[in-house]
């Protein structure tokens, strides 16, 4: 899950302060969900899919599939 949520914010060119600001969380936060050293909230992984376009269970590595599941 670190090195996707990394890959996605480097993919689109965000500092780790901008998503932190995002989540409302400290850069040093953010910098360990990327690490892996500190587990990410479940609503912060919502706001990442959200805002990514993507799923949560891409996030997680539950699937290989970028695109978000159809919103009901």
């Amino acid at each position: 899950m670190a090195l996707r949520i990394r890959d996605l914010r480097e993919d689109h060119d965000f500092t780790q302060a901008e998503i932190a600001a995002l989540l409302n969380v400290s850069q040093a936060t953010y910098s360990r969900y990327e690490s892996g050293t500190l587990g990410i909230p479940h609503a912060s992984l919502e706001i990442l899919a959200d805002y990514y376009h993507t799923s949560v269970d891409y996030l997680l590595g539950r699937t290989n599939v970028l695109t978000p599941y159809p919103k009901k």
